[in-house]
């Protein structure tokens, strides 16, 4: 029997990027509100300690800052052909857990979607005709221009570091001049590049392309954003992605909200413990709060008007699911929408080595990189390529971590002392160009519920049906050829490609970029949220972070998952606490 605990107008699921701000938001707005989230707690000084040398083989290869999959994992298929089983171990992308989610390990990469990127399916038709058969690209329901007053509000948030390429209709000089228009600067400036991205800019600029600073949640200078929260100035110590920062030089909950809003007397958060899953009254029109269990395996009920999803996207996809809100995406008969539409990135690279130039990659940061935009979303003339939308290309200085890190060059044996030789004379003199393709929904592309494998709870584990689609292929295939002119001019003594190419592997990491499942649209039949990220089944949930995306852009999603957050948040304040149910007629 579960206990019953005390009402709380707001319980959010999860605490990341998209709990945080809607606790800042709605506790400034009066509620109560209750965070439960199923990792531990984790802060700056306690966890990563500036005194304390960051642990590679702890924090990465342990995997101590990911979801536990020996609790909860997903399961992977290719295609319904096969039996999907278990990922024991992460290995392409790595849901965060924990307070603060994947802000916390993430690179601070922090881009816009571009206006198109929200109007893909209307836009590529128009252009180029119907789309590809077996394609579900739609429409978010929401634009650019609606968004933009929250992108501006995240990066004030965040003191992302950058240069506007267009500011309120005029391009500027030095930044992307294919972006949407933008209100104002960025609150910082860009980072201090480094040999690598001096290269890359000469070589982009030599081919007429425009090179510009990635955006980046790294601070470049001391700031204090609008909550009064200070971070300092990044060291370029490489540890940024996969890595939580110990100089408060990276944007992440613990560092722009949490400080502020734990001291709040109507904000609680709750950590080690998991909900199991969404109640709802007889109706199955109203959730009245949600159910949750300790690590001692006690439950409990905990009774909300607002319940909020905002766990990953796989996790909030799933809870849906074993809440029985909505019906699950049949990808044999077309019905259904739960699980639909599920989509990644699709990436390739170009490893360069230089033989008398040092790149000195150890010293990098998360966004740390110079960027060209020609080549992404609908920015060139698709006609008669055979796909749509694209994906940026850039150099970024990252890292050089000593386990991770092995840039050798074509032929070199893989272990041996060929194999040491070649790590001691290439390891300071290697860079890497990066392609960073979209990703366009198809019908076997899908979540769904596993029949066999179960969690710790016993609840059916998400299983995964996913491959690389036609789309993908081609697209890849013509940014990495756009890549390797890069590579090839940036003076190096040569490069090594390294293609993406055949059935999608989950176990190379590539990027924490899931997307789909919740995707949002414009009614009921083609959407499990609207507009305003509201369940269309259950007015009383809404439903945040990058499932609600109908297909992946060629960025990472982090920005406008940020956006899409802040506005639904203004919807909740100005609109639904005024009156409760539906914000959209179905």
């Amino acid at each position: 029997m579960a206990r019953k605990l005390p009402h709380v107008n707001v319980v959010l699921v999860g605490f990341g990027w998209t709990a945080a701000i809607l606790a800042q938001e709605l506790t400034d707005e009066g509620l109560t509100v209750l965070a439960i989230e199923r990792g531990a707690w984790r802060d700056t000084p306690t966890d990563f300690p500036p005194t304390v040398a960051p642990d590679e083989l702890r924090w990465y290869w342990r995997k101590e800052m990911f979801q536990n999959n020996a609790r909860d994992t997903i399961t992977f298929r290719n295609n319904r052909s096969q039996t999907a089983l278990p990922m024991r171990r992460w290995g392409s992308f790595l849901p965060g857990e924990g307070v603060g989610g994947a802000s916390v390990h993430w690179n601070g990469q922090t881009w816009r979607f571009l206006p198109s990127d929200f109007i893909a399916a209307s836009h590529n038709r128009e252009r180029y005709g119907e789309l590809p058969e077996g394609m579900t690209v739609q429409d978010f329901g929401v634009t650019y221009a609606e968004l933009e007053p929250h992108f501006d509000r995240f990066e004030k948030l965040c003191g992302i570091g950058g240069k506007a390429g267009n500011l309120n209709g005029q391009i500027q000089d030095g930044g992307n001049p294919f972006e949407g228009p933008r209100s104002s600067e960025y609150p910082n400036p860009p980072m201090h590049m480094t040999f690598a991205q001096h290269q890359f800019a000469k070589a982009t600029a030599e081919l007429g392309l425009k090179p510009f600073p990635g955006p980046s949640a790294n601070m470049s200078r001391p700031y204090t954003n609008p909550l009064g929260c200070q971070l300092g100035p990044c060291s370029y110590c490489g540890f940024c992605e996969k890595y939580g920062c110990g100089n408060y030089s990276k944007a992440s909950v613990q560092t722009t909200i949490l400080p502020v809003l734990i001291q709040k007397p109507n904000f609680t958060l709750k950590t080690h413990n998991e909900v199991l899953h969404v109640n709802l009254d007889k109706s199955r029109t109203r959730a009245t709060g949600v159910r949750h269990v300790d690590v001692q395996g006690n439950e409990y009920d905990q009774p909300a008007d607002l319940v909020i999803l905002c766990a990953y996207q796989t996790n909030n996809t799933r809870l849906m699911m074993l809440s029985g809100i909505g019906e699950i995406y049949n990808p044999a008969t077309g019905q259904g929408l739960v699980g639909k539409n599920y989509c990644y990135q699709i990436m390739s690279s170009a490893d360069v080595f230089f033989e008398d130039k040092y790149t000195n990659e150890f010293a990098g940061a998360g966004a740390l990189g110079m960027v060209v935009d020609e080549y992404n979303g609908d920015n060139f003339d698709h006609s008669g390529l055979g796909f749509i939308g694209g994906g940026y290309i850039a150099n970024w200085t990252t890292n050089a971590r000593p386990i991770e890190s092995q840039p050798v060059p074509e032929g070199t044996p893989s272990w041996g002392s060929a194999w040491k030789k070649a790590m001691a004379e290439n390891f300071l003199k290697a860079t890497s160009v990066g392609a960073h393709g979209a990703s366009m929904a198809y019908a076997n592309n899908y979540l769904d519920l596993d029949p066999t494998y179960k969690d710790a709870y016993g609840r059916p584990l998400m299983r995964m049906t996913y491959d690389f689609t036609p789309n993908d292929v081609a697209m890849s295939a013509f940014l990495t050829e756009r890549m390797k002119e890069i590579a090839e001019r940036m003076g190096g003594r040569e490069i090594k490609l390294n293609l993406r190419d055949g059935p999608y592997d989950s176990m190379p990491y590539q990027t924490t970029h899931n997307t789909g499942g919740t995707i949002m649209g414009t009614n009921p039949s083609n959407s499990v949220v609207n507009r305003y990220l509201q369940s269309w089944d259950v007015p009383n949930l809404f439903v945040m972070g990058a499932g609600v995306f109908p297909q992946n852009a060629g960025y990472n999603p982090t920005g406008t998952v940020a956006a899409l957050t802040y506005w639904a948040a203004a919807a909740i304040r100005s609109q639904y606490l005024r009156s409760p149910g539906p914000l959209v007629q179905a």
